[in-house]
């Protein structure tokens, strides 16, 4: 097994670790009824995907 001969520094680690942050996903306008939405995703206000309804949606 492979053992470290030297202490790694505390700076050292630090800076690999700098880029673990989380990105927010982005989101996209409706074309139907400009609500947000995720990319790619059946929009769950109207049901719609690439311009045709693909869900049915109860209206409240």
């Amino acid at each position: 097994m492979a053992v470290p001969k030297r202490r790694q520094a505390k700076a050292r680690t630090r800076k690999r670790r700098a880029n673990w942050t989380l990105t927010a996903s982005g989101t996209v306008e409706c074309s139907q009824c400009h609500e947000p939405k995720l990319p790619h995703r059946v929009c769950r206000s109207c049901g719609y995907y690439k311009g045709r309804q693909v869900l049915s949606v109860k209206a409240e």
